[in-house]
């Protein structure tokens, strides 16, 4: 066999269609590469509903298992369970699934011993080993012992157990909340967790059949929670993506987004003392709203590149406690080793509870959004120092906002893509620099 067409580790793990992009042969040989690497003698595999996960679940398994690791198959579970049940049991974990991709998309998220994020120097040790193995399937594992494969379905109740511990007995008491479960991971676990807290809960969206996750619904279609809050005269409303590490909020006024759930949270946790360094950690696509509501808050930013891995490095090198993404990665780091969206939407729920007003009341306060355009400009070339190339025209937008606005421009790391983002005080004005700025970047890289 011939080196293997292999995906590699973008910002979350592994992805690609499945069955072309991502095969079961591809996903056994990460599994032979991730034991040899993490050199766990056990490790934890667990998966979303997509058709395609159980296969990929067991040809992880089998992989790891072949160069002498000891395999728990864990069944269907959210991506936050799998990592706090990796922390419990000190074990390395793989979770099969493509979070908000359609269920044509698979993928695997690898967690090191205690649930943690991957570095870039182990995901790069992992690659170099799947390299070789793509070249030489039938090289001998670095064992002779053949690891043992077992199932453990209990580790999905242990997760839901810990969270309804984690917060005080029916704070959610007299809350009607409307849960969109994506027909993803959290089906079986959030609706449970926040009845047993308390709340009168309406569900959507929680029968997975494995071709239906994320399917118009869940953290990518919000707008089918509001609906669902205004219709069921709720008080707040949660929606998950396929895997559950990523949560959007709801009131009747609209959804709340990753920023803004910060911007609800982040002045409650600062006023009981329980925002560690008084700073958070946010991506540099952070409305500019955000940063304003901060600052008059007393709260400092941490800004980091695009994605929740580097948002969880901040969080570790500044000892900080709370961080997140727009898109509703929300890292909780007292409480948790990766995002989890259900922790994150109990937290906000816990907030409205405590304090003298509403959900919607407080949402509406937190922050002002300011219009933010994006704008994909495909060139010719690729260029990393494409905000060097256009910095006059940068300055000339900046200078148009007067300190009223923000500018980011910024290469894609994986296509000839140069993205352009402006906010401004009105949509039309963010619109016209964000266009005239990607007519001059595609001029300059034809």
């Amino acid at each position: 066999m011939g080196a293997i067409n292999q995906p590699r580790f973008g910002t979350d793990g592994v992805r690609g269609v499945a069955g072309t992009e991502l095969t079961a042969e591809f996903v056994r040989l990460l599994g032979r590469a991730c034991a040899r690497v993490l050199g766990s003698s056990s490790l934890l595999v667990g998966r979303d509903p997509r058709p395609s996960s159980p296969e990929f679940a067991e040809a992880f398994a089998a992989g790891a298992a072949a160069e002498g690791a000891d395999v728990v198959l864990v069944g269907m579970l959210p991506t936050p369970a799998l990592a706090w049940l990796a922390n419990e049991r000190g074990l390395a974990a793989a979770m099969i699934t493509a979070s908000h991709n359609p269920h044509t998309d698979n993928g695997v998220k690898v967690f090191a011993a205690g649930g943690r994020k991957l570095s870039d120097a182990v995901e790069a040790s992992i690659e170099a080993q799947l390299s070789l193995l793509g070249e030489t399937p039938d090289d001998a594992p670095v064992t002779s012992r053949q690891g043992v494969i077992t199932t453990d379905n209990v580790g999905v109740h242990q997760y839901a157990d810990h969270l309804v511990a984690a917060f005080p007995a029916g704070m959610l008491a007299g809350m009607r909340v409307v849960l969109d479960c994506a027909n993803g991971a959290m089906s079986n676990v959030a609706p449970e967790v926040l009845r047993r807290l308390g709340a009168d809960v309406t569900v959507l969206h929680a029968t997975p059949t494995g071709t239906n996750i994320n399917d118009g619904c869940g953290a990518t279609h919000p707008e089918v929670v509001v609906d669902g809050v205004r219709t069921h005269h709720a008080d707040a409303g949660l929606a998950f993506d396929g895997d559950g590490d990523r949560v959007m909020g709801a009131t009747t006024s609209g959804v709340i987004d990753g920023d803004r759930l910060m911007a609800i949270i982040a002045p409650s946790m600062h006023a009981r003392g329980a925002l560690r360094g008084n700073r958070i950690a946010v991506t540099v696509m952070s409305n500019l709203g955000l940063h304003i509501a901060m600052r008059e808050a007393g709260v400092g930013i941490v800004e980091t590149a695009v994605g929740d891995r580097y948002v969880l490095e901040a969080l570790e090198r500044e000892d900080l406690v709370l961080g997140g993404e727009q898109s509703g990665h929300i890292i909780l780091r007292d409480r948790a080793t990766t995002g989890d969206g259900l922790l994150a939407g109990l937290a906000l729920l816990q907030t409205a509870q405590d304090s003298d007003t509403t959900l919607e009341q407080l949402a509406v306060a937190a922050m002002t959004s300011y219009p933010q355009v994006l704008v994909n400009v495909r060139t010719a070339r690729r260029d990393p120092e494409v905000a060097t190339l256009v910095a006059d025209e940068i300055a000339r937008t900046e200078a148009t906002l007067a300190g009223n606005g923000r500018v980011l421009v910024r290469p894609s790391g994986t296509e000839p893509l140069v993205r352009v983002m402006v906010e401004a005080a009105t949509a039309d004005l963010a619109r016209h620099e964000a266009e005239r700025l990607a007519a001059v970047i595609a001029e300059r890289l034809a």
